[in-house]
């Protein structure tokens, strides 16, 4: 029996090198070599593995098209307003000219809705026709995403723009959701020449093809 101990007690020593071994093998395949926790740091520390992508706090990669609605809208029209976009509307009484009309440079107001706690702004690019608009906005279709000159139709019985549906890029086609309008904020101050004050609404019947766009037409 003490020959079996010594004899394993002997095996024991003998094995520690190539236990220390097989350890050191594991952390070092295990473990990131140099090269790749740089890489690792500058990604999360906002250089990124690639030109011009950086990862945010939120996980998300961003890119040269990742842009949240609000700076984007700021930057496209001027309008010094900052905070969440549902807040835009109020923000702007007072400090820029507000209407229904839309205008080229002029924001586009949407209230929260549905899902949307949060509301949504964009600048308007073009003017189609009485119904139809185009804009530029970020953080719609795909989240962070860029959108240019994309198509925004006005559903409004009234045709005031207080009703709207929005292009949307995954269906190729205009989003079905009916959005809420608060209305368009312009870059001027309240009271000149050419701010446009909120439309009277007209009768139901003097605009058929709105009302038809809608879904709300019975008819003269």
């Amino acid at each position: 029996m003490q020959d079996t101990r010594n004899c394993v007690a002997a095996i024991a020593v003998n094995m520690k090198p190539y236990r220390t071994a097989i350890v050191l093998g594991l952390t070092a395949t295990l473990a990131p070599s140099a090269s790749a926790r740089s890489a690792i740091d500058a990604i999360v520390s906002g250089g990124g593995s690639e030109p011009d992508q950086s990862v945010s706090g939120t996980g998300k990669i961003k890119g040269p098209d990742y842009l949240e609605c609000v700076p984007f809208a700021r930057q496209l029209s001027g309008i010094q307003i900052y905070g969440d976009a549902h807040t835009w509307w109020k923000q702007a009484k007072g400090r820029y000219a507000r209407g229904s009309e839309p205008r080229v440079g002029a924001v586009l107001a949407i209230e929260p809705h549905g899902n949307s706690t949060l509301g949504h702004v964009a600048a308007v690019s073009r003017i189609v026709d009485s119904r139809t608009i185009l804009v530029s906005h970020a953080n719609w279709s795909i989240p962070g995403k860029i959108e240019r000159n994309v198509t925004v139709l006005d559903v409004s019985p009234r045709n005031d723009w207080s009703e709207i549906r929005v292009w949307y890029a995954p269906s190729r086609n205009l989003g079905a959701s009916h959005w809420p309008v608060a209305g368009f904020i312009y870059n001027e101050k309240p009271g000149e020449a050419n701010a446009a004050p909120r439309r009277q609404t007209k009768p139901r019947h003097e605009d058929p093809i709105g009302a038809i766009i809608a879904g709300t037409y019975r008819g003269l």
